[in-house]
């Protein structure tokens, strides 16, 4: 991964998991309490063609009759409700676009990391990968082609994703989740990802991203679809303000599973 050097004293992360804290699922068991202010970025609204552009939840939520909010849930917001704009699919929600689950998309990344290179300066960062993407050491990828006279056939198996070097490692080690570090700048961050993928470059922002100084930290959980940054007021202030984040204002006791959002009724589930 460019610009990134492996970390083996792992322990610079050891203030994470000291700062954890709260049920699994709150803002705080992502990204440590004791920051000054927390925002909650959604993961932007992306369609299968390549023509539309990602949209906001907000803009769902105005098809599907749902009420925008800090802690509103995506099955909730693409669950229509009784006289919405849209019909609900055969599924019995709205189907024509998703989000990104434990992965922010390039394009917002780019946009978060603009929002922090003036809180972060020249100083290194850490990057903090997630070890059970089933890229990261290959075995979670298949390559599979269909002949002319459609049998299916496995190719080779790709490479993995990090040397086996550096899949020897030292792990950060939170709770539930183990992750490779990774030190170099923070714009690095857009370099992490899958290199060597049969379909070229495919980008996986950091699990956890933070500076040397430690005055801020963003989190991705992997299970989630929206990112957490923790920081002074005034850089939550401006990842607020940014013109391309939808972002809301959070705490730390913030409930972001399936449940914590009170406002949209949750949607129904067969039997």
């Amino acid at each position: 991964m460019n610009g990134l050097e492996p970390t083996v004293d792992v322990s610079v992360g050891d203030w994470i998991a000291e700062g954890l804290g709260g049920p699994l699922g709150t803002v705080g068991s992502v990204v440590p309490r004791g920051f000054a202010a927390y925002a909650r970025i959604l993961h932007p609204v992306e369609f299968d063609d390549d023509e539309r552009p990602p949209v906001t939840w907000a803009e769902v939520c105005m098809l599907t009759g749902r009420v925008p909010h800090a802690l509103m849930q995506w099955a909730a917001v693409v669950t229509p409700a009784a006289g919405a704009a849209v019909v609900a699919g055969p599924s019995g929600i709205w189907e024509d676009g998703d989000v990104r689950v434990g992965d922010l998309a390039p394009a917002a990344l780019g946009t978060l990391i603009d929002v922090l290179e003036p809180a972060t300066g020249e100083q290194d960062c850490f990057h903090a990968l997630w070890e059970g993407w089933g890229w990261v050491d290959g075995s979670g990828v298949a390559i599979f082609s269909v002949s002319d006279d459609s049998r299916v056939e496995r190719g080779p198996a790709p490479e993995p994703g990090v040397p086996a070097e550096v899949w020897a490692l030292p792990r950060l080690r939170l709770p539930d989740r183990d992750y490779l570090l990774f030190r170099g700048p923070l714009r690095a961050a857009l370099d992490m990802g899958w290199q060597g993928s049969p379909l070229g470059f495919e980008p996986q922002s950091p699990s956890l991203l933070w500076p040397a100084d430690r005055s801020w930290c963003v989190g991705t959980e992997i299970d989630f679809d929206s990112t957490l940054v923790g920081g002074s007021a005034d850089l939550i202030a401006a990842v607020l303000a940014a013109p391309d984040l939808e972002a809301w204002p959070v705490e730390p006791d913030d409930d972001l599973s399936a449940s914590g959002d009170l406002i949209n009724p949750a949607p129904a589930v067969d039997g």
